[in-house]
């Protein structure tokens, strides 16, 4: 008997690929236009946030009803849905560089930003598992998550180093209009992806599983997930990492691009866009090191390693001044901005780490918790608007105080916080649980 032909998955390989790139590229949109927007409107530190927490903050309204779209409607629609979502937010920002008047500007971004956030929280649902299943499980799917995310970062690499190339030298007159090239670039891309996606025949075990007589009876609630302190601790500091990793560059770029009556350093937004690349660029690299020797390192160990390390360095960055040294690869790098940069490093496999811890001995909860997960990337948008808050009562470096609290909360949940506790159950109750789910981490 001659087997069944096995589909070629290549091309939608690629695409996810693409899409996977994309939801870094257009979310890493809202660090640099938050600078354009603060040069071309006089925006305070905070008000040139907003664009950042819309995108963000989209991900609280979203993130359940994305799940929910992929249960009830299978992987292509819901692909195809995000990427037509992403057209819409994508259109608009462009159109907000259309207006003159600041309002005008202010509220069609705006909106533009939160329509984005939709969409990258909707691709972020359906890329992760549609990797997995085209790669077929396993080995396969997991390398493909692996290449999906390293191409992820590098997009969050490319997209500040070309918005600030676009936007010169002189930051004063700059607008929203020197920075469409990159939505061009945005919506080319997602236009081919949606004409693929069309034609392309993906599989649908979701709802090949259903048409089976496959029912959903008694499907574990995120109350039974909430009832585990140590699940609860992880979502508070999936929660404040987000907003580590997206503060720690996105204040940055504003601190170096800053005039110096305003207490910034005066750079060259082509330079600082650079730097803020070369974050972005070491979380890659980070990720590649974290998978290289997570089988080796336990979550617990590497989470308090990188917390307390990133603590150190956001000390040193805020009580050092901003001395001139020549780093390899970037040049002239004011020393305390170099710090911020070493951060990458370290945020680059937090997540990993907390939804490991998070997750441990959830057993048949497992899945509803990862989704509420999603839910908390909101703190993306929040904690770099309590930044901007600080940086315009103080200053920028004391900005980072909020960040520092962040990351202390995280070296706490690594050591204490993370232990595997449920409020209602007793310890031999409990480690009969964990038997069934997971084994506790080192």
């Amino acid at each position: 008997m001659t087997s069944a032909k096995k589909p070629n998955y290549t091309l939608p390989i690629i695409v996810m690929f693409f899409l996977f790139a994309m939801i870094s590229f257009v979310t890493g949109f809202q660090n640099p236009f938050g600078v354009i927007l603060k040069s071309q409107l006089g925006l305070s530190n905070l008000q040139s946030q907003l664009g950042n927490a819309a995108n963000f903050i989209a991900y609280a309204f979203m993130g359940l009803p994305a799940g929910m779209i992929l249960q009830k409607k299978g992987y292509k629609f819901s692909a195809v849905a995000a990427v037509l979502v992403g057209m819409i937010g994508v259109a608009l920002m462009f159109v907000s560089s259309l207006f003159e008047d600041k309002n005008s500007i202010i509220s069609i971004y705006l909106c533009g930003a939160f329509v984005g956030g939709f969409s990258m929280c909707m691709l972020n649902t359906v890329v992760n598992p549609m990797l997995n299943t085209l790669g077929g499980g396993g080995k396969t799917g997991n390398q493909l998550l692996q290449f999906g995310g390293s191409l992820n970062s590098l997009a969050a690499t490319i997209c500040p180093v070309l918005v600030g190339y676009l936007m010169g030298n002189n930051l004063q007159e700059v607008s929203l209009v020197d920075a469409r090239p990159a939505l061009y670039i945005a919506f080319g891309v997602f236009a081919i992806a949606l004409i693929v996606l069309f034609l392309s025949k993906l599989p649908e075990p979701i709802l090949e599983d259903l048409k089976r007589g496959g029912k959903k009876t008694d499907a574990p609630t995120l109350g039974g997930a909430l009832k585990f302190r140590h699940y609860v601790g992880g979502v508070v500091a999936i929660f404040l990492y987000v907003g580590i990793e997206v503060g720690i560059p996105n204040m940055a770029n504003l601190y170096m691009t800053a005039p110096a009556s305003a207490g910034g350093l005066a750079m060259d937004a082509a330079v600082a866009g650079s730097i803020v690349g070369a974050y972005w660029f070491l979380m890659l690299v980070g990720r590649l090191i974290g998978g290289s020797i997570g089988g080796v390192i336990s979550s617990k160990t590497m989470l308090t390693a990188v917390s307390a390390i990133a603590l150190c360095l956001i000390t040193g960055a805020i009580l050092m001044e901003p001395t001139m040294i020549n780093a390899p690869v970037l040049g002239e790098v004011p020393l305390n901005i170099l710090l911020l940069v070493l951060c990458g490093l370290c945020t680059s496999v937090m997540w990993g780490g907390i939804f490991n811890l998070a997750a441990e001995g959830l057993g048949k909860y497992t899945a509803v918790a990862s989704g509420f997960f999603m839910v908390m990337v909101c703190g993306g948008g929040i904690l770099p608007i309590i930044q901007g808050a600080v940086a315009d009562a103080s200053n920028y470096l004391a900005s980072y105080w909020v960040l520092f609290i962040a990351v202390a909360y995280l070296l706490y949940y690594a050591l204490i916080g993370s232990k595997v506790l449920r409020r209602d159950a007793s310890a031999e109750v409990i480690k009969e649980e964990v038997k069934e789910g997971i084994s506790v981490n080192d």
